[in-house]
């Protein structure tokens, strides 16, 4: 995918915060979400949208440092949590929104470790799935 068209840095940021992107990025949409590190690069999608309300948080929250810093890292927390729990479902939107069908994301990330999935079910079959002795 060497030929597929990035984005600057300021469509990026938008990209980070919801927007789409133009048709010409589409292909770069669904690398973005299933190459090897699409993990990363969803948290730090969500990093660069925490960043400003944490920054915001600190600064307007009265108080002593150490509580303003304990508030805002409490909220960072459950930011973390909620993007960590939603991170297939956000994935899987945001190739739609490029254009994709629903599943592409997913179907390119399960082609990339075929073999590794295949092993683990041999593995499962071999462990949970014995035949049962006669009687």
């Amino acid at each position: 995918m060497s030929t597929t068209r990035r984005p600057g840095p300021l469509r990026w940021l938008l990209y980070a915060f919801g927007a789409g992107l133009p048709a010409a990025y589409k292909d770069w949409v669904l690398h973005d979400v299933s190459t090897r590190t699409w993990q990363l690069r969803h948290l730090a999608r969500t990093t660069i949208q925490l960043a400003p309300i944490a920054i915001l948080l600190y600064v307007f929250i009265p108080g002593q440092a150490w509580v303003r810093a304990l508030a805002v890292l409490s909220g960072l927390i459950l930011g973390y949590f909620y993007s960590l729990a939603y991170m297939y479902e956000t994935a899987e939107h945001r190739a739609v929104k490029a254009g994709w069908p629903l599943g592409t994301a997913a179907g390119v990330r399960n082609e990339d470790r075929a073999d590794e999935i295949a092993a683990e079910k041999e593995r499962y079959n071999e462990r949970w799935r014995t035949e049962l002795p006669p009687g």
